[in-house]
């Protein structure tokens, strides 16, 4: 399903053009971008405006980031706001179902619960020497211990303990729902090719149940998911790019293909 159907930029006043984040190529040269397919890849150097435009979208949908603030009170997020404000999206189905989700936030969001967990841990073993046996202490503790089979449950047995890759797809997973809107910013960066597969796989069961993906990438991997949109951000205005003309595909492609030829290069 096709949830957000399109996004225009609205005029912006002169007074605004000059300064950041307005002054970019992105959002100066940006018109109307039609979503025709559930998955719309972003891809283009760094610098290019993907992170920027994305995280625009992001505030004017008032989506969630997963492990972070809200989008309005994030200080690293003070610009999408500005941008967002000036952007006009169609629907054609809004609810509340989605989030936003940068690598960066992930690893913060794994910490929060590791500490979480940890101070749980230590309050079973404070109740445990303070309180009296019985049914009260068994009560309390049995709380307790709730809390953190919930964590469990939700996350996995240690979010910690798992590779960055686990944690990352267990915590896509435990937080997708049916007709979401998910924006995905560089999602590769803790997964490793065989797990950048699995999360393609996450994407097509989640597009089955009717979910929407924006994802700025620089993954080959995740720019081949099938017949999805493809914006260049490495040429303005934005416009369609086909999987094999992409500049990161074709100089992978280039490298393993003629790994010496490369390496000879780069390193003479």
């Amino acid at each position: 399903m096709i949830l957000l159907r399109r996004l225009s930029k609205t005029k912006i006043p002169k007074e605004k053009l000059g300064a950041f984040p307005f002054n970019t190529n992105v959002i100066s040269s940006l018109s109307t971008i039609n979503f025709s397919q559930p998955v719309t890849i972003f891809v283009g150097e760094n610098g290019s405006g993907k992170s920027t435009l994305l995280e625009g979208i992001a505030a004017a949908c008032s989506l969630p980031i997963v492990g972070s603030k809200n989008i309005n009170l994030d200080e690293t997020l003070k610009y999408a706001s500005e941008v967002a404000g000036y952007l006009k999206l169609s629907w054609s189905l809004k609810n509340n179902k989605g989030f936003f989700l940068r690598a960066e936030d992930f690893f913060g969001f794994t910490k929060k619960l590791n500490r979480l967990r940890a101070d749980l841990e230590k309050e079973i073993e404070r109740l445990d020497k303070k309180l009296p046996d019985g049914y009260g202490k068994d009560l309390a503790i049995g709380s307790i211990r709730g809390q953190i089979s919930g964590l469990t449950q939700r996350y996995g047995v240690d979010l910690g303990a798992a590779s960055h890759g686990e944690s990352f797809l267990k915590l896509f997973q435990s937080r997708i729902q049916p007709n979401g809107l998910y924006l995905l910013d560089e999602p590769e960066t803790p997964l490793s090719p065989i797990r950048q597969m699995s999360l393609l796989r996450l994407i097509s069961d989640s597009v089955k149940r009717n979910c929407q993906f924006i994802i700025a990438t620089h993954s080959p991997i995740l720019m081949a998911y099938p017949n999805a949109t493809i914006l260049n951000f490495n040429s303005f205005p934005l416009e369609s790019i086909k999987y094999d003309e992409i500049d990161h595909v074709q100089n992978l492609k280039g490298f393993l293909l003629n790994k010496e030829t490369y390496l000879k290069r780069l390193l003479e």
